[in-house]
């Protein structure tokens, strides 16, 4: 049972007015009382990062399930589901999937797919507010940021299994001449699903429906003590072991993989971008759900 007080009853505004509009400040124990005030809250930051591994309760609301970020602005709702484009889509807000109006301490919002859904709203600290779901008694967590100070890279390496799965398949584009002779040097497409890796030794830009996938496997990712802007993964083959690499984002279509035993550099790019918008395939399959990578203590051998 939720035991936070709703945010009705009493008033904690700034006290600085410009042209009509009041720029509400959310601190801790804050609590709404109008209608105009909810409103204000929401639309107080550009974005509204959904913390995906905060979540409480066994329930779920579909749409927040499945976006990254959630936006308010004058009536619509915006989000990004996807991490590819994310940034950019919509201005940095992502894709118009519904609307919504406020009540005293409630957002009431009708998702052009998943219908409606009133959201009690609570303020846990300056930037942090939670949507409760009473139907089912789950909580989301979101924290706000503007789109010029928001960290899309943080996005793409807190979410970063979800980002290898947005793509088909991925296509080696670039190898270092620097390192020595190994076996992935001939592996020139890699798939990652969300339980195994697949890969394929077909020569560049064949189509990714004629793919021959020759080697199935495991795969982990892997965070890395003391460095966020690092993952570490390991490819389970069985003919040579598992191979470890230093995994890195170059950009939301392009990732490096960089093998220490070798001293060898790979980049690949993704094909077959999977979009998931507000309608058609894939927005039932698409739902986050809480991860946590393990953890791996190792020193970054690639010079930045």
């Amino acid at each position: 049972m939720k035991t936070i007080k709703l945010l009705t009853g009493y008033v904690l505004l700034a006290t600085l007015m410009v042209s009509c509009y009041a720029d509400v400040i959310i601190e801790d124990d804050f609590i709404e009382e109008s209608a105009f005030n909810t409103d204000q809250v929401l639309q107080d930051f550009d974005v509204w990062y959904v913390d995906i591994n905060e979540t409480r309760g066994h329930g779920e609301v579909p749409f927040l399930q499945r976006a990254f970020t959630i936006s308010f602005d004058r009536g619509i709702v915006y989000a990004n589901n996807n991490i590819v484009g994310i940034g950019k889509t919509g201005g940095g807000y992502g894709i118009d999937v519904g609307s919504y109006s406020t009540l005293r301490g409630i957002v009431d919002i009708d998702h052009d797919i998943d219908g409606r859904w009133a959201l009690e709203v609570y303020a846990i600290n300056r930037n942090t507010i939670e949507l409760y779901d009473a139907s089912t008694d789950t909580s989301y967590f979101l924290r706000g940021y503007q789109t010029n100070t928001f960290d899309y890279d943080m996005v793409f390496y807190d979410n970063i299994n979800y980002f290898l799965q947005e793509y088909d398949a991925w296509e080696k584009i670039y190898t270092s001449q620097t390192g020595a002779i190994n076996d992935f040097d001939n592996e020139n497409y890699i798939q990652f699903l969300p339980d195994f890796f697949r890969s394929s030794l077909d020569v560049p830009n064949t189509r990714v429906s004629n793919l021959q996938w020759d080697y199935e496997g495991n795969y982990v990712v892997y965070d890395v003590q003391g460095d966020n802007s690092l993952k570490a993964l390991t490819l389970d083959y069985d003919f040579f072991g598992d191979d470890y690499f230093e995994l890195y984002v170059i950009n939301d279509s392009t990732i490096e993989l960089y093998h220490p035993t070798s001293g060898t550099t790979y980049e690949f790019r993704g094909r077959g971008y999977q979009q998931y918008l507000k309608t058609g395939k894939n927005t039932q399959v698409k739902k986050r759900i809480k991860t946590s990578n393990p953890t791996m203590q190792v020193e970054r051998k690639k010079v930045k």
